[in-house]
């Protein structure tokens, strides 16, 4: 048995040795195909800067073939629909960003799997649905339009339908589908956050969106977003006014939320609106713009404080008092910074 096994291996080894040149020249026979392939498919490329490709919808790939091939980005039509034949033979609509040099193979890859360019949607926190559809509108990577007339949710949201947040999307995405994508983020949030518990004496979801839309608005900060929530139901539980700023600027912006630099007068704090929360007890009917997820928070988790008032401390945060007498006085103290502000 040892004598054959040896033989056997005298004999593989013996005949190793006389295929091992043949085995060369196969092996580098196949790396030059593999360079050429390799070379034809993703180095062979028109293309000297980067350009951008819409792919319509509907379009087939003899269309989008001949399209390529016409603006010259492609050297060669067969090469680029057997490309996509081997990449599936399906092709997505959409905006794609071919980089330079990319070779028929990329470009069939990109388009086959939908590596559609993409743009970054931020919608702030505190914009109301004014101030979000005309920033949409100045976005020119959307399309569309952001207002339409039918049943449908997107066509009727209002103020707190909305989340705040960062959206990355297709370049070239209607203007409806981002509003409805942020509003189904908001129906999110709320089956995460809403337990069905809510401090005294708030009643519901819609209540707790109302005054998260005013501590928002209040304070930019996070640590005093608790705090404001905590004063204004200190307010609501011995039924003050609740007498917030923004309110009023709500009612006097017809729900634009936004003074574009003019001073709160006193004499705007008058205004006849169910908004203004210097005229009328309680909670405005609807909340006055979109809450974060902290504003939304805060008012589930107040602080539990006495505070009942708060004025602005010169340094983008508030002094809180109980006493209208020490208000008062933060109040003096504030004025006096404004003016220095001023100058």
């Amino acid at each position: 048995m040892f004598n054959v096994r040896k033989k056997f291996f005298i004999i593989t080894k013996r005949q190793w040795l006389k295929i091992k040149p043949l085995v060369k020249f196969i092996l580098a026979i196949c790396c030059v195909v593999a360079f050429i392939v390799f070379f034809i498919f993703n180095v062979w490329s028109p293309i000297r800067k980067p350009v951008t490709v819409v792919v319509r919808p509907g379009m087939s790939v003899t269309g989008i073939t001949n399209y390529l091939v016409k603006n010259r980005l492609i050297k060669s039509a067969d090469l680029f629909y057997f490309s996509i034949r081997l990449n599936g033979g399906k092709i997505l609509a959409g905006e794609y960003d071919i980089p330079r040099g990319a070779g028929v193979w990329t470009i069939a890859s990109m388009i086959t799997r939908g590596q559609v360019a993409t743009t970054t949607i931020t919608i702030p926190e505190g914009y109301t649905i004014k101030q979000i559809k005309n920033m949409l509108m100045t976005i020119s990577a959307l399309s569309g339009d952001v207002d339409c007339k039918s049943d449908a949710p997107v066509c009727n949201v209002k103020e707190g339908d909305i989340f705040p947040d960062t959206y990355r999307i297709a370049r070239g995405t209607s203007r409806l589908a981002v509003l409805d994508l942020a509003r189904k983020k908001m129906l999110d949030v709320k089956q995460r956050l809403d337990s069905g518990r809510y401090p005294t004496p708030i009643k519901n979801w819609h209540d707790v969106m109302v005054l998260a839309s005013i501590a928002q608005k209040e304070t930019p900060l996070k640590m005093e977003m608790p705090v404001v929530a905590g004063v204004y139901l200190n307010r609501l539980r011995i039924g003050m006014k609740l007498q917030a700023d923004p309110t009023v600027v709500f009612a006097i912006t017809d729900g634009e939320g936004d003074m574009h630099g003019k001073p709160l007068l006193s004499g705007h704090l008058k205004t006849d609106s169910p908004y203004n929360t210097y005229q009328h007890y309680g909670l405005p009917p609807e909340p006055i713009a979109t809450a974060g997820r902290d504003a939304i928070r805060a008012v589930l988790k107040p602080t539990n404080t006495k505070y009942l008032y708060f004025v602005a401390d010169g340094h983008g945060g508030h002094i809180f008092s109980d006493s209208f007498n020490e208000h008062r006085k933060n109040h003096d103290k504030w004025r006096i910074i404004k003016k220095e502000l001023n100058k």
